[in-house]
């Protein structure tokens, strides 16, 4: 497997990681007018963790991709 070329600048990273985030608060959205929102956020924040670690398997760091390894991760 090659190895990635080329690694976001840390301004650039936190832009894209802001831009995945409100992307996924969109898609959310729709259970905020349900009284939910108190649980959306911290969602939101669970999943961006998960589409990181995903980002890193993919460019070949042998990290977990686990809903109980990131959740454990915020205690």
């Amino acid at each position: 497997m090659a190895k990635p070329t080329h690694w976001l600048s840390d301004e650039e990273y936190q832009k894209a990681r802001t831009q995945l985030r409100l992307q996924f608060g969109g898609v959310m959205r729709k259970y905020a007018m349900h009284g939910f929102q108190n649980f959306i956020d911290p969602d939101i924040e669970t999943l961006v963790k998960l589409a990181e670690d995903f980002a890193l398997r993919v460019r070949g760091v042998d990290k977990p991709i686990s809903l109980e390894y990131v959740t454990r991760r915020k205690k």
